[in-house]
């Protein structure tokens, strides 16, 4: 236990400090689009160059943490996210060149991507050892980095700060905390020191590990699209001024942090399949309730359940996809390549279908995707662990 707790607390660190990078530079966007004299459309390509960089270095990085571990990988996707962050900020602050900057925000996708697949696999590790459940509540710790990153950037940007001393800056800063704080990583396990986890095959092939990454997949678009469409789906839907169509994301951030924060105890009590339910069917009633409300009270109730329904589905998917530590890296690598896929594929799906029956009466689409992430919800039951043979 003395050796775990530091591993915790260096696991919330990483997970924080992950989240504070990608809300500095979302923060930022808007400065990037005038620095860079794009238009929107031009804007949307540019940032997909950071989900390509991660969705190209995902199915990697359990490889990379058979042969370097956990935190070797974290070190690395830092360095890389920062020195990404940094080009792309120098980019549009001083060269205004657009393939350079999509060149920084490659290297920040690869970089956050491995990262993040680094922190989950040692996440579920600690989780493990612990004998309780605490990944939630690291992805809750994202949140709050997030949530720091986002209002720090408020400030930056109405100070008029230069992209590269406030976005290159806090990459630097996030990579001096990272290095010296992963020394706390649990050290791997024989079994996780070899690179393709001791097993034979692919984890791509596995029926429940591509189970749980389509849950994960669903929950990923239900939380990518509050993020993407929920403020504007207000605005339109509802007439509702800018400053309340903001107001309803951050209720939502909200509800989403507290359930992460405090999931953990009926995910204990209950199980994961009882307790998965339960948000799904939040998240569906929720969504129906933003969708369907005759009153704005009715409607921030339901950003209320949909910000607790879609709290757990990603965080415990990660920790299913572990549940073996010999081949945690390997699956939780497919798993979150899946999920990724969704946060990269389901905004733009959206906002093409807002186009012809409104932003508001999209999201009931997220409301049925609840029904698949319900019926695999049992593919994310723990693991038994073999019983050993009597001689």
């Amino acid at each position: 236990m003395p050796t775990v707790l530091p591993a915790r607390n260096a696991v919330a660190l990483a997970f924080a400090l992950n989240g504070l990078c990608f809300a500095t530079l979302v923060s930022r966007v808007p400065d990037l689009r005038s620095d860079l004299g794009l238009d929107n459309g031009a804007l949307g390509l540019l940032l997909l160059a950071i989900a390509a960089g991660s969705i190209l270095a995902l199915p990697a990085a359990g490889r990379l943490i058979g042969l370097l571990g956990a935190a070797g990988v974290v070190r690395l996707g830092a360095l890389a996210a920062a020195l990404g962050l940094a080009v792309a900020a120098l980019a549009a602050d001083l060269a205004a060149s657009w393939p350079l900057c999509a060149l920084g925000l490659f290297g920040y996708g690869i970089g956050v991507g491995v990262w993040d697949v680094a922190i989950n696999v040692e996440g579920a590790e600690v989780e493990r050892r612990l004998g309780r459940t605490v990944m939630p509540r690291f992805h809750a710790g994202w949140s709050v980095g997030s949530i720091v990153g986002a209002g720090l950037g408020v400030g930056m940007s109405a100070l008029d700060v230069p992209l590269l001393l406030h976005v290159g800056g806090v990459g630097v800063l996030a990579l001096t905390l990272v290095v010296p704080g992963v020394r706390a990583f649990l050290p791997p396990t024989p079994e996780q020191a070899v690179p393709d986890g001791g097993a034979p095959g692919s984890a791509w092939l596995e029926p429940r590990t591509l189970a749980v990454g389509l849950m994960v997949l669903a929950f990923a678009v239900v939380e990518g699209s509050a993020n993407d469409w929920l403020a504007l789906a207000l605005i339109d839907g509802y007439d509702a001024r800018r400053w309340v169509g903001v107001a309803g994301f951050s209720l939502f951030v909200i509800a989403m942090t507290t359930g992460r924060l405090v999931g953990p105890i009926a995910l204990d009590r209950h199980g994961r399949a009882p307790v998965l339910w339960a948000t799904s069917a939040l998240a569906a009633a929720g969504v129906l309730l933003v969708v369907l409300a005759a009153s704005p009270v009715l409607a921030g109730a339901g950003i209320v359940l949909w910000g607790l329904g879609a709290a757990l589905g990603f965080p415990v998917g990660m920790s299913a996809a572990a549940d073996d530590p010999a081949r945690s890296a390997a699956r939780v690598s497919v798993v979150a390549t899946i999920g990724y896929a969704a946060f990269l594929a389901g905004p733009p799906l959206l906002g093409q279908l807002g186009n012809h029956v409104g932003t508001l009466d999209s999201l009931l689409v997220v409301a049925a995707l609840m029904v698949p992430a319900a019926l695999s919800v049992l593919a994310a039951r723990p693991v038994p662990e073999p019983v050993p043979l009597e001689r």
